[in-house]
């Protein structure tokens, strides 16, 4: 039987890192098996609902690579057919409506548990041959089977057996006709002929009520899996606390999206001590019956280990086309002036753990600072530097080749000339050109930043000094 799996996120907010590694596990099953993979909107909650949580996810999923087969399909799209089904159902005596009223229900609840019984539906209107007088609001029911039990051979948790006993007659639509999760669910995943299941372990016990579902309708029940929940680093439910829990957040914040999916794959799953995969690695590798039963918690220093290394290892291209938005925010076209960005990745790839701080560094080479580093300043920036910073200028504006072989012969040569060592020469020149005393190889910040912009900043800095001095 051809593999289909689907994702199915509810879109009352953000795409949480919890639903992506559902995502990833579910897209990497489909893709292991060359089966497909289906995206799914479950929107029925109308009340919470909104289209800025669609495009969130949508946005998240094309920002991951996790590209769907088919979909996606919206619940709210489908009433009709759900409607249907509710007939048929209705129909077979395997639903009822029930007329018992909230207070009704709140009131028989309070009782159950005053005797210290589980809460659960009485079948007050299980047996009923014809409505109330009058008529009155009615929900519709699920009548479940009595007696036996459900088993659900989990792919992650094995066999979970549950009495019927323990389960009540769960409504399948409410009073104004909508249908609820656990009837769309099913209908959803019967229609779309989803072979296998993967979704969070908090689904677990709606999972024999949907079976029993199925088995209403004759329809073919899926395999399942039942992902365990991430946790934050102190072992508590991962939270805002934690820091960000949203997909987006961590784009913004200057992950790169196969950072992303690297990391999320490794929370729960493992192929020996390997720690870096690629996503045809995963996709030959993965086995969703290796997942680890236990709940996995995030690691924050791992993330940017990660993201680190494939800052250091992507192809630089790929790199710029991702840091490119970040320049961005600071006003920043890497297009309209400045080096190619590629450039500017391969030398500050080595220093960076995130976009967000590869853009900060790169500042200097597109557009004028504000203002010298105060400590580095004082350090460096001294009365004795004026005349080597003269020469250089000098010497700069004769170079024929602006490259950086050259540029640092010139700077080891000047350096030589006024009886200094080249790192005594290449920090306040650093300075002078960055603002601060950090940057790439001196030849390299050289090269990056350009001859016209060199000539400049070596200007600007000497009349700094001298302004300094006669202050």
């Amino acid at each position: 039987m051809s593999v289909r799996s689907r994702f199915a996120p509810s879109p009352t907010g953000y795409l949480h890192i919890g639903g992506a590694r559902t995502a990833l596990f579910a897209w990497l099953h489909a893709r292991r098996h060359g089966g497909t993979f289906i995206l799914r909107i479950e929107d029925t909650d109308r009340e919470r609902s909104t289209e800025a949580s669609v495009n969130a996810i949508l946005e998240g999923m094309t920002w991951l690579g996790l590209n769907y087969d088919e979909g996606p399909f919206y619940q709210t799209q489908r009433f009709e057919r759900y409607r249907d089904v509710l007939d048929q159902l209705l129909a077979a005596g395997h639903a009822y409506r029930c007329y018992c009223t909230p207070e009704d229900l709140a009131a028989r609840r309070e009782a159950q548990l005053a005797r210290k019984e589980k809460p659960r539906y009485d079948g007050r209107c299980r047996h009923l041959d014809a409505p109330p007088p009058g008529e009155p609001p009615f929900v519709i029911r699920f009548r479940n089977p009595l007696d036996g039990d459900v088993v659900v051979d989990d792919l992650i948790r094995g066999r979970v057996p549950f009495s019927n006993t323990e389960l009540d007659d769960l409504v399948l639509a409410r009073t104004d006709g909508t249908p609820t999760y656990n009837f769309t669910v099913v209908v959803d995943d019967m229609d779309m002929g989803v072979s296998c299941v993967i979704r969070g372990d908090d689904h677990l016990n709606n999972t024999p009520r949907q079976l029993n579902i199925l088995r209403a309708l004759g329809a073919p029940a899926p395999q399942y899996a039942h992902v365990p929940m991430i946790l934050g680093p102190d072992g508590a439910r991962l939270s805002k606390r934690h820091g960000a829990v949203s997909v987006l957040q961590y784009r913004d914040d200057g992950i790169l999206p196969e950072a992303l999916l690297n990391y999320l794959v490794r929370l729960g799953w493992s192929h020996g001590d390997q720690e870096v995969f690629s996503l045809d690695e995963l996709v030959a590798l993965f086995d969703i019956e290796q997942v680890n039963r236990a709940a996995a918690a995030v690691n924050p220093e791992k993330l940017l280990w990660l993201n680190q290394h494939y800052l250091k290892t992507s192809d630089p291209e790929h790199v710029a086309r991702h840091l490119s938005p970040f320049l961005g925010r600071h006003g920043v076209d890497p297009a309209l002036d400045g080096p190619p960005l590629h450039e500017v990745v391969l030398a500050l790839r080595e220093r960076s753990k995130t976009l967000l701080e590869m853009a900060d560094k790169a500042l200097p080479f597109y557009r004028e600072f504000d203002h010298y580093d105060p400590a580095a300043a004082a350090k460096h920036l001294t009365a004795e530097v004026i005349e080597p910073l003269l020469t250089l200028h000098t010497r700069f504006e004769q170079l024929e080749d602006w490259q950086a072989p050259q540029l640092h012969a010139l700077v080891e040569e000047v350096a030589a000339q006024h009886g200094r060592k080249f790192g005594q020469l290449a920090q306040p020149l650093r300075v002078a050109l960055c603002g601060n005393a950090v940057s790439p190889a001196i030849d390299v910040t050289l090269q990056l930043i350009g001859r016209g912009r060199v000539l400049g900043r070596l200007e600007r800095a000497v009349q700094w000094l001298k302004n300094r001095d006669d202050a």
